[in-house]
């Protein structure tokens, strides 16, 4: 699974993973700052320029990452 991660560190910032998403010319990247909020990024094709970007603090990071893991559980 890690083989398909590319991790990079950004100093004074954070890191950054790039994904492929779906479709191969697609990829995500997410940027998880130093102070524990993350930035969602989705590429088209080699696009320079993000088509989308999605600004999570650290506890919404961390219940998207439930829900799409699957261990959200609804009371």
């Amino acid at each position: 699974m890690g083989q398909h991660v590319k991790v990079q560190q950004l100093p004074g910032i954070g890191t950054r993973y790039d994904l492929a998403a779906g479709k191969v010319p697609q990829h995500v990247s997410v940027v998880v700052h130093k102070d524990g909020h993350r930035e969602i990024y989705a590429f088209e094709t080699s696009a320079q320029e993000p088509t989308a970007v999605i600004e999570l603090t650290a506890d919404q990071a961390r219940l998207l990452g439930a829900v799409l893991n699957g261990s959200y559980v609804v009371d």
